[in-house]
Parts: structure tokens; C-alpha cells; sequence
């Protein structure tokens, strides 16, 4: 996309490259505000995409099963990330996010299978229902002290799970939330939540 588009500020809408399965690469300008729902669902090619500042938000199912893709960085001034934006990138390594984030909607990297590790940035406070779920290469997570909500199944079946440590500032833990992490043998709980060994709740 050009970076003199006239009038800058604006948006890419709904479905804009619906299934493109041609498409191996995109940049994004600046003056581009947010991305739509299901924007570039589903380009089975898309390998690489580059972002620009000015991105505050990326829709629900936006990059959902694009399967080449293997590593993004989301820009700053990006606040939040829809409900599934990049579910099922079964190919995806890296994830680099910006510390202006301050939330992770359900489903947001739920199956992305290639995933091994991840480190929220402060500012974040809230990770929604199945945010990670089905991650089952993960090894990390580092979790930010503003974090106080992590919901349901929000890692469950992170299969390669080993440690965790929950921070001070965290009030509540959904059900299941670790579910089946079957390797999880180290949970370092800085928080006055009362955790339970053998708790899936």
C-alpha cells in the first residue's frame, strides 16, 4: 500500500483480501489507523508483513489461518489485538508486541502450533478466553506485573509448558486456564490468589 495514500487516517474494512491466496508479502503505510474483521483471513502464501506506527488496533480473525506466516512485530501505539487476529498461523515462531498493548481479546494466537515462547509487554492487563490455547510448543511465558485477569483455557493444552510465575498484581485465574499442561511442574505465585496443586480451576 502507498505511503501518501490521500488523506491518511484510514482503515482496511472487512474481508479487504478475503482468502488473496496469492499474496506472499504486504506493507502496511503509515496512517493506518486499524484493520478490519477477516482482512486478510485465510492467505495461505502471506509470508511476511511489515507494519508502520500509527496501528491501534487489528481486527477479529484479521490474519486467522494464514499458515506461511512466520513472524511478526507489531508496531507501537498498537492497543489491541481481536478475538482470533492470529489463530491457526500454524507456521508462526516469533511474536514481538509493543508495550502500548494493553489487551489479548479470546482466541487471539489459539493453535498457532510452531509458537515457543512469549513475552507479554507491560501494560497488558487483561488475556482473554483461549488467548493461547492449543500452543502446544510453548516453553515460555513471561507474564507483565499489570497483568489482573487471565481467562478460561487462556493456555490450556500448552503441552511443553514447564514454569510459570504469576505476577503480584494478578485478581483472577479463569477455569481451566491450565489445563492439560501436562509438563507444567513450576508455578511461582506472586499473587494472594491460593493456588492448588492438581487445580484445574
Amino acid at each position: 500500500l502507498p505511503s501518501d495514500y490521500e488523506g491518511k487516517n484510514y482503515k482496511i474494512g472487512y474481508r479487504a483480501f478475503y482468502e488473496c491466496d496469492a499474496l506472499t508479502s504486504i506493507t502496511l503505510p503509515e496512517g493506518l489507523t486499524s484493520i478490519g474483521k477477516s482482512a486478510f483471513y485465510e492467505c495461505d502464501a502471506l509470508t511476511s508483513i511489515t507494519f508502520s506506527e500509527g496501528l491501534t488496533s487489528i481486527g477479529n480473525y484479521a490474519f486467522e489461518d494464514c499458515d506461511a506466516l512466520t513472524s511478526i512485530t507489531l508496531p507501537e501505539g498498537l492497543t489491541s489485538i481481536g478475538s482470533s487476529a492470529f489463530s491457526s498461523c500454524s507456521s508462526l515462531t516469533s511474536i514481538t508486541l509493543p508495550e502500548s498493548l494493553t489487551s489479548i481479546e479470546y482466541y487471539a494466537f489459539a493453535c498457532c502450533y510452531s509458537l515457543t515462547s512469549i513475552t507479554l509487554p507491560d501494560g497488558v492487563t487483561s488475556i482473554g478466553n483461549g488467548a493461547f490455547v492449543e500452543c502446544d510448543a510453548i516453553t515460555s511465558i513471561t507474564l507483565p506485573e499489570s497483568l489482573t485477569s487471565i481467562g478460561d483455557e487462556a493456555f490450556a493444552y500448552c503441552y511443553s509448558l514447564t514454569s510459570i510465575t504469576l505476577p503480584e498484581g494478578l485478581t483472577s485465574i479463569g477455569g481451566e486456564a491450565f489445563y492439560n499442561c501436562c509438563r507444567l511442574y513450576e508455578v511461582y505465585n506472586k499473587s494472594d490468589l491460593t493456588i492448588t496443586a492438581g487445580s484445574t480451576d
